[in-house]
């Protein structure tokens, strides 16, 4: 099987006018693996079983390869932006492609490499949803699925403690803490745009996420992680009435 492929750009700067410049493809190169389903496709695996923690490591590593991808989309798509903003995201993606390094040599370890299992594609068709609106990308991807991952990683890392994974669990406690720097980048340039823009970014988001059909939110939420990501208490609150 072939390497994993990731979004390769070419990128022009010009001090003169604080910007970046790139052509981004409609879609990111694939190996032929993992073979992609529907999420309901997806049958869990007991992570007492090497299988299941192999599985389980799999999902993880296939969410971080994405992510690279994404880091590299929003550097590439949209235009016109502080050279901050992507020197930001540029730092986002070779934190993913960390992430997924040490996953993949994780998932070695257990017999397994990447392209093993199937695989869904739910963060990436977010992305292809909102790649004409940054402000929507920022909601939906850094903000509202990544977000989720805040939430999940603590129970994924006790699930794998408990299986006696404590090589996996450890990998969870770095991703978690870089996690919380790559939203809180999502929340920072979120924030900016609508100042930017003179939009109200509680306001901005429900718009968005309306607009674009969000997932709903589901508890229970990691309110340290996201606090620590930049959430104000009023996004927490109604962040808690819309899983209600």
């Amino acid at each position: 099987m072939r390497s994993p492929s990731i979004l390769v750009i070419v990128v022009v700067t010009s001090s003169a006018t604080d910007t970046i410049a790139a052509i981004a493809p409609l879609r990111v190169g694939r190996s032929a693996a993992p073979c992609l389903v529907c999420p309901r496709a997806l049958r869990p695996r007991p992570v007492h079983t090497v299988e299941g923690r192999a599985a389980l490591i799999h999902a993880l590593a296939h969410i971080e390869l994405n992510a690279i991808n994404l880091g590299l989309d929003i550097v590439a798509r949209f235009r016109g932006l502080p050279v901050a903003f992507y020197t930001d995201w540029f730092a986002v993606a070779r934190d993913e492609a960390r992430h997924f390094l040490m996953l993949e040599a994780h998932l070695h370890s257990l017999k397994h490499r990447y392209g093993d299992f199937p695989a869904h594609d739910g963060l990436w068709e977010m992305a292809e949803r909102t790649r004409d609106d940054l402000l929507a990308r920022l909601a939906l991807v850094p903000r509202t699925l990544e977000a989720r991952g805040l939430d999940a990683s603590p129970l994924i890392r006790d699930k794998l403690a408990r299986a006696g994974d404590a090589r996996g669990a450890a990998l969870l406690d770095v991703i978690l803490s870089d996690e919380i720097g790559h939203v809180a980048t999502g929340n920072r340039w979120f924030r900016w745009l609508c100042e930017r823009d003179g939009r109200d970014p509680l306001a901005a988001y429900e718009e968005m996420a309306r607009t674009y059909r969000a997932p709903p939110p589901r508890g229970p939420f990691n309110l340290q992680a996201r606090r620590q990501a930049g959430f104000t208490e009023d996004e927490l609150a109604a962040l808690a009435r819309a899983a209600n």
